[in-house]
């Protein structure tokens, strides 16, 4: 069984949101998770406890709260809407991250399985997202009030009942969901998808996972939660969709770095083939996959210079590298990356300070100086961390790792 305590921290607008963080009974805490509940209801509907105390068992923390106006938290659910949602769970993000550890993974019942899809990218850590019953456009919740929908915009607010309980929905909530285009946010998106739905769900038809699950790219998944219905009042409904979940982000190193997943990303060759081309004494063609070129020596050295020497092309390798990752980062993050250069210089020097360096005995090492050119709008923190993740590149950990190298006579 989980444990948990309470917890709060500051909303978007300003006010204190009450929030529950679940954990390993044990303590040993291998991710962190964030839990949005759906519109109108709390962080205590049957749908958060069991799939929080599920990821808990299995050794993932989750902090599942109430967005402003909502719960145990403070603030006017009038002034709220699905942006301010949206940035309470950044808001939410923030808090864990500095507190106890950076979220990996969201998950949102309704619309805030909707309002998870459109936070995801605006929150670095986060690798995998889950919905349950979520629709496909924020605008859908105007069903749940459509006859007073004509009073609010005449008024500009008008008291409605959800799930009968009284809300007061101002002109501005229909101005804001009107404004969102989720299915963009989602194809847009690079992390892990699962949408949960159920085909006999009354409130969000079972399309708006189609939807969600045609605009989103790979990799994703989709689970039927068969005869559940939308709030997932039946215990066992709410136990299988939580197992589910929880199995499914079990797929994935939620402790992670995103960083170090995009540093995996590339894989080398299978094979390299450097053969003597017969011209000059040291022309050597190089084959790799289906491309070819050719490596050298300068002519002060007795060859032709047709093409880069060994060391030029090692340091061509790292800076290569690292564009490429760089790139993939920004490109995940969406940041406004214009272009990316590096540029390197081999040398091989006396180090004042190494590793393994005897005291007293000067010790050479190869020294590689790289320098990243970015061009961009970017922010000064995105090019501190664009400046950390060039160190993350596969080429770069090879080079500071132990490498083996065998050598045998072909037969």
């Amino acid at each position: 069984m989980a444990n948990s305590r309470k917890v709060e921290f500051t909303g978007a607008l300003g006010e204190t949101l009450a929030a529950r963080l679940d954990f390993p009974e044990d303590g040993l805490i291998r991710g962190y998770a964030i839990f949005a509940h759906c519109f109108s209801c709390s962080k205590n509907v049957r749908a958060a406890h069991f799939v929080s105390q599920a990821l808990a068992d299995r050794g993932v923390a989750v902090l599942r709260f109430d967005f402003t106006g909502l719960g145990q938290s403070e603030g006017d659910f009038a002034n709220t809407n699905f942006s301010s949602n949206v940035e309470d769970l950044e808001k939410a993000a923030a808090w864990l991250t500095e507190n106890e550890g950076a979220p990996s993974l969201l998950v949102g019942h309704s619309l805030g399985g909707t309002a998870c899809l459109v936070a995801a990218s605006r929150i670095e850590s986060v690798r995998a997202v889950a919905t349950i019953g979520s629709p496909a456009d924020a605008a859908h919740v105007v069903h749940s009030f459509a006859d007073q929908v004509d009073m609010i915009e005449q008024d500009g607010i008008a008291k409605v009942s959800l799930a009968g309980r009284p809300f007061q929905i101002k002109k501005q909530f229909l101005e804001d969901i009107g404004g969102q285009n989720v299915e963009t946010a989602v194809s847009k998106l690079r992390v892990a998808l699962l949408f949960c739905h159920s085909p006999l769900d009354e409130q969000v038809s079972i399309d708006n996972a189609s939807r969600l699950f045609a605009a989103a790219r790979h990799p994703k998944s989709f689970l039927s939660l068969d005869n559940a219905d939308h709030l997932l009042t039946g215990e066992a409904d709410a136990e299988y969709a939580a197992g589910v979940i929880a199995a499914w982000a079990a797929r994935f190193d939620l402790n992670a770095d995103l960083e170090a997943e995009i540093a995996e990303a590339e894989e080398g060759p299978e094979r390299v083939l450097a053969e003597e081309t017969g011209k000059g004494k040291f022309q050597t063609r190089i084959t790799a996959g289906k491309h070819e070129f050719l490596a050298d020596e300068p002519e002060r050295i007795g060859g032709l210079d047709s093409g880069p020497d060994p060391y030029e092309l090692l340091v061509s390798a790292l800076g290569a590298c690292t564009s490429m990752t760089v790139r993939m980062y920004a490109e995940r993050k969406e940041w406004p990356l214009k272009s990316v250069s590096v540029s390197l210089h081999h040398q091989k020097d006396y180090a004042d300070d190494c590793d393994g360096c005897v005291q007293g005995e000067p010790r050479k090492l190869d020294i590689i100086t790289r320098e990243l050119h970015l061009e961009g709008d970017l922010s000064a923190e995105q090019r501190e961390k664009l400046l950390e993740i060039a160190d993350k590149c596969p080429v770069h950990r090879t080079l500071n790792s132990p490498v083996i190298i065998r050598t045998r006579l072909a037969t």
